[in-house]
């Protein structure tokens, strides 16, 4: 059977756009694969640096030392450090501090990334760039048997609560407390601390009512010591937790976030978060938020 050449016409245009199809489908599956070896190409900024990156070594299950080798940095966030910067091709060099003072560390040239359960917030994104990728969930922790009674932040009027120098929660108390006074009620009395071991601590010897923080470090100071601890509430929030990057290092942000892109599309992630018996239903897609 002999075929016309208006039909061959047509089966050349189709085998040329399947062909073209499957280009595009292959290019867009090798943009889902780490590729080290193209550093040069596609990060020329970067290429000889070893990256810092600020965390504080304490904030279970995020970042913490391992128990077996003190020298040695374990949880969540480090080990999705490890693996993004290991997708794009780079070195890295933890920079162990406070956590209060990771993040001033980065907007003065000190460290390069700060990744250590950062919360994005517009007035931090006018000093540091975010790459973020997760939805924050708090909790509130208590002493045993919670008797305070705190049972949400509708109690927190009169209590004695802890939180972070210069974090989302202290700005949170802050605010409650201006609002219980507005009220006729008794103000929140507001205890800082400069590292969350210290909060807990607070809490465990009756300096603190209340530490409020991310639910993820709230249960492992449970899991770590049930006698002591209770959880008074917990909440999904809006707040969005990220990488936060120097402004001025443009091809470094872009480059984490084509890291976490891929690693969430591979499962990198995913068995991180089930690593550190993480929820990983607080995975969000991966964005860039700049100020």
């Amino acid at each position: 059977m002999q075929i016309s050449t208006g039909v061959k016409r047509i089966l050349s245009i189709v085998a040329v756009a399947t062909a073209a199809t499957f280009c595009v489908g292959q290019a867009m599956a090798d943009d889902m694969k780490c590729h080290p070896e193209q550093l040069a190409t596609k990060y020329p900024s970067l290429v000889g640096k070893t990256i810092k990156i600020a965390t504080d070594g304490a904030t279970p299950p995020y970042s913490m030392r391992d128990p077996n080798n003190f020298d040695n940095l374990i949880g969540l966030d480090n080990d999705m450090a490890r693996a993004a910067f290991a997708c794009i091709g780079l070195p890295v060099d933890f920079m162990v501090g406070s956590w209060s003072g990771l993040l001033p560390a980065v907007i003065a040239g000190q460290a390069d990334v700060m990744w250590d359960t950062l919360y994005y917030t517009p007035e931090r994104a006018k000093e540091a760039d975010f790459v973020v990728y997760l939805r924050a969930a708090t909790g509130g922790l208590v002493q045993k048997n919670n008797p305070k009674k705190i049972k949400s932040l509708d109690d927190v009027c009169g209590v004695r609560a802890t939180a972070g120098l210069g974090s989302t929660e202290e700005a949170v108390f802050r605010d409650l407390s201006a609002k219980c006074v507005a009220a006729g009620k008794p103000e929140i009395e507001i205890v800082t601390f400069p590292d969350i071991p210290a909060g807990s601590r607070l809490v465990k010897n009756d300096r603190a009512d209340l530490l409020m923080i991310d639910l993820g470090l709230v249960n492992s100071f449970i899991a770590a010591d049930p006698d002591a601890f209770d959880l008074a509430f917990s909440i999904l929030t809006d707040y969005k937790v990220g990488v936060g990057v120097a402004k001025n290092n443009k091809e470094l942000t872009q480059a984490v976030f084509d890291a976490l892109k891929i690693l969430q599309a591979d499962g990198t992630e995913e068995a991180i978060y089930k690593k550190y018996n993480f929820d990983h239903k607080q995975a969000l897609p991966t964005e860039i938020l700049t100020k």
